[in-house]
Order: C-alpha cells, then structure tokens, then sequence
C-alpha cells in the first residue's frame, strides 16, 4: 500500500466558460470564446457555453458536491470578461462579487481555493484590437490581474497566471481550432510571447500586493518520444519537443528562447527587458499532463521536418494514449532541467464514453486511469521531485472546447437538458483515496 504525503493536496479543476454559463448576465461582456462558438462550423453541433453547466447559478450545490467528495482544492478560473467587459477601464463589481461568494463558499466548506486569471476567455474588445498580438493586452492582462489581487486577496492561498499558454498560441493562433481561430503563424510568434509578457508582469503586480499566498504559471507538458532509434527519428522529436514543451519552458525558467524560437522570428517582438520580467521568481508551477507524443522525421513538414504519429495501446475517448510513466518523465524532466520549485499536477484525466444507467455510471475506465496517474506521481516523489498535489480534470462534465459536449471527463455526470448532477463511480473511488490517502482498489 502506497500512502500520499500529509501536505499532499487532492483538487478537482474547472474552468469559468466550460462551466459557469449566465453568459449576459450580470454585466458580462463577450469573450473571444462566446463569438468563437457562436460561429458556424467551429465547435461540434454548434455548442456553446452559454448556459453549459450553469454552475453561476449552482455554485452552492457544487461546492457541496465537492465537500461530500471530500475534495480539499478546488481550481477554478476567474473569467476576465466578468471583471472587465472592455477588457480594461470599468470594473465590474457584480463579477467580483460572484467570486467573492463562491470563495466564502469554499473556505465555509474547508476547501482550498486555487485561482487560475486567465483560462482562455480574451475579452473580445481586446481580441477586436489585435488579441494577444497587441503588446498592449499584456499590460492589460496585469491590470486585470491586480484588480483581482486587490479584492481576493490573501484569500485565495495560490494563484495560477495562464493556463497552458501553448494551446492559447498554437491552437487558437496557428492552427484555428480554438479562439480566436486564426491561422497565422507570425501571429503565433507575438501571442505567444505577449501570454508569457502577460504572466511576468502579473507576477510583477502580485509582488507588489505582498500578499500572503503563492503564485506560479501552468503549462501544458508532454513526453516527447522518437518513434524509433534511428538518428532523423531522435532528431525530429528534439525539435517537436522545443516546439510543446520548451517554447514555454525556456523563457519562465532559463530567461531565454530555444534557437529554434529565435528562428521562427520572436526577436521581432521581444524588446528590453521582457525577458527578466517573464523569467521572474515563482513559487510553484503546474503542470498538466494528458498524454506522451511519438514523433517521426518527415520532410515535408516545412515546419519541424517532423511528424506526430498515433498513440501506442490504450486510448481515451478524445483519441489520446493513456501512459501514465509518461507523466513520471515530465515531473522529473521539470525538476532536472528547470526548477526545484514545488509541483502541483493541475490537469489529469480522461474523457470516456460514460453511460448512464438506472442513475448510476460506472466508469472503471476512468477510476483505473486516476489509479495509474496517481501511482506516476507517487513514482516521481520518490525520485525526488516535490510534488504537492494532484487536481482532476474535471469536477464536471462540461463544454470541451471545439469538442463542445461530445466529450465527458467529469467525476460528475451533468445532465445538461436538467442540470442533476450525478457522481460516477470514479467520483466514489477518488473519496475514498482523498480519505484513506491511499489508492489501492480494494480499499
């Protein structure tokens, strides 16, 4: 029997437009993800957040729901739009006002709040001057920042920047399947740099609050494998892996861009001193893991000269492998090349095609995914990275992104025509670990 640490923490992850819903009230403004959605052809059945799990209505049941679970973190995101409908200027008190009392909630419940600022919702004011392009919606982002710090607080133990800045840059830059659905690659370039510009001067803003609580940035990492021993094979995946992982690794912990970066035009946009600010001290970091990368050499990729190839052995309904020794060698990559800080895994889970049945849905596949990844982190405790906690994603079904609905990673079942939450089987088994602080099956 494998026992968790008494400082090791047991989370549950959201986000404010994959759940929160109530879109027009309350003096909330558009985020680039309310028009995105509302475009024909970018999500799947044209979903939207708009009401998605109403959870700014149902906030007091679900943090029951996370108290009966026995949940000691709850990681949510603050929608920015909420704050500030222009993206700037006005403050809106009424947003404030709903985080305030989803906290007391929390803290009334003995449950930890972790806050994550920017979770992927731009206001679209700002994406209608040019987004994370603009240089300007990095200093924005800081000020948003600091209004939030100004009300929260030492209320809120650790605060969370950006969420997975690549996928903000990548997907919703270069690739179009996330908002704002640009394909641009020298867009790519200044978004990427303008979200780490915006998490240093964040962290910039929270220092000079000299608040009692912690702050750190969550990237989204993956273990980067040849798909085979040949040389052109280990060379691509060196260059897929500055392309996943050390493009938003290098500059928050080494104060610099990998050569391959520099190549692709960032020195364009970096002036005097960005650097130092994104580089700044923190004191943690998250990551989130979801699956291991196997990469080809191909030459017709003008890009990388490179290939993704398809995941090996089991898959989760989103189409990803499930290796959780893949979580093992990012922890301890983070911890050997980059930082000593204290970890927390801030995103673990796995969409599968849960079914409900007489009420109840027994999702094994789900609980045997938790076990696994929960035994990965277990694994690189004890070869020596501080890894403080562990936060499912997610307490709720909800709105997957370009996904829509399609897809379920909830330890709670929504039934979205009714909003009756229904907790899974695998909800029922993470009980009894964040009790027991044990995960074998048979307890």
């Amino acid at each position: 029997m494998s026992e968790f640490p008494p400082n090791f923490v047991f989370g549950v992850a959201t986000s404010a437009y994959q759940i929160e819903g109530a879109v027009e009230e309350d003096g909330r403004g558009p985020s680039i993800w309310d028009v995105f959605s509302h475009t024909p052809g970018k999500t799947a059945r044209g979903d939207t957040g708009d009401v998605a799990c109403d959870h700014y209505h149902r906030y007091l049941d679900d943090v029951q729901l996370m108290k009966d679970l026995g949940v000691q973190s709850y990681r949510f995101s603050i929608s920015w739009p909420r704050i500030q409908p222009e993206g700037v200027g006005r403050v809106n008190e009424a947003g404030l006002d709903f985080y305030d009392r989803l906290i007391d909630a929390l803290l009334e419940a003995g449950i930890e709040p972790m806050a994550t600022l920017y979770h992927w919702d731009l206001p679209q004011t700002l994406q209608d001057r040019g987004g994370w392009t603009n240089r300007d919606t990095a200093k924005a982002f800081a000020d948003y920042a600091d209004v939030v710090f100004a009300r929260l607080g030492g209320r809120v133990p650790r605060y969370i920047t950006v969420n997975e800045p690549w996928c903000s840059a990548v997907l919703g830059h270069a690739f179009g399947t996330h908002a704002p659905g640009l394909q641009d690659f020298g867009a790519t370039v200044a978004a990427a740099h303008h979200l780490l510009l915006g998490h240093g001067l964040a962290v910039e803003a929270f220092r000079g609050r000299n608040l009692a609580s912690q702050i750190g940035i969550t990237n989204i990492l993956t273990d980067v494998l040849p798909a085979s021993s040949r040389v052109e094979d280990e060379e691509a995946a060196a260059r897929m892996d500055v392309f996943l992982n050390r493009w938003f690794l290098d500059p928050v912990f080494q104060a610099s861009y990998p050569e391959e970066i520099r190549a692709l035009g960032v020195d364009g946009v970096v002036q005097t001193g960005d650097l130092e600010r994104i580089s700044a001290p923190l004191d943690f970091v998250g990551v989130n893991y979801y699956q291991r990368q196997y990469v080809a050499a191909n030459r017709e990729d003008p890009l990388l000269r490179a290939a993704l190839l398809p995941p090996r052995g089991e898959r989760t309904a989103s189409g990803w492998g499930v290796e959780p020794d893949g979580l093992v060698r990012v922890l301890q990559r983070v911890t050997s090349d980059y930082t000593k800080l204290p970890i927390y895994v801030t995103e673990s889970g796995a969409a599968f095609a849960d079914v409900l049945e007489e009420g109840v849905i027994h999702d094994d596949k789900r609980t045997t995914y938790l076990e696994r990844h929960l035994q990965a982190v277990l694994a690189a405790s004890v070869a020596g990275t501080d890894v403080r906690g562990y936060y499912v994603w997610s307490l709720l079904d909800n709105f997957e992104w370009a996904e829509g609905y399609d897809k379920r990673f909830g330890l709670v079942y929504v039934d979205y025509d009714t909003q009756v939450r229904i907790p899974k089987d695998s909800a029922l088994w993470f009980a009894g670990v964040v009790g027991s602080r044990t995960f074998d099956r048979e307890d």
